[in-house]
């Protein structure tokens, strides 16, 4: 009889598994990234883009009266400014994975093609393996 495992060692073995750490790790780098790119858009793009445009969205609201006599403040031009840092901020990665990956790429040989394993048949026009000596669908001898 098979001794079971306990639900700490079961948890030990699932939490202690290679892509569960790998994954944890791409987290944690995740979110420090998250850090630099945030102050990349925020202290040096945004601020240029500024300059440019001269506009700020941050100031940007739009405030009503509420039904319960308090106001209401939506702050739209927030919200602007944080799709434009998400789309400076893929824009960014976008360009730093494409460098990456043609680093990547330099030194590598081609992959060549691989033989062809299968043929058609002359007669019926379906694929067959290419070393058949007769059709399977149309039951043509093959040369």
């Amino acid at each position: 009889m098979a001794k079971k495992k306990g639900f700490i060692e079961e948890f030990k073995e699932f939490a202690l598994r290679g892509n569960v750490m790998d994954m944890a790790v791409g987290v944690i780098i995740g979110g420090a990234f998250s850090n630099i790119t945030k102050s990349l858009t925020e202290d040096i793009l945004s601020p240029i883009l500024g300059i440019f445009g001269g506009a700020n969205f941050d100031s940007l609201t739009f405030s009503f009266q509420a039904l319960n006599g308090g106001e209401v403040v939506l702050n739209y031009g927030k919200f602007i400014t944080a799709v434009i840092n998400f789309l400076i901020m893929a824009f960014v990665v976008f360009c730093l994975l494409k460098a990456i990956n043609r680093l990547m790429s330099i030194g590598k040989k081609p992959e060549e093609p691989k033989a062809p394993t299968t043929k058609i048949c002359p007669y019926c026009k379906s694929e067959i393996p290419i070393d058949a000596t007769r059709c399977p669908h149309c039951t043509s001898e093959l040369e």
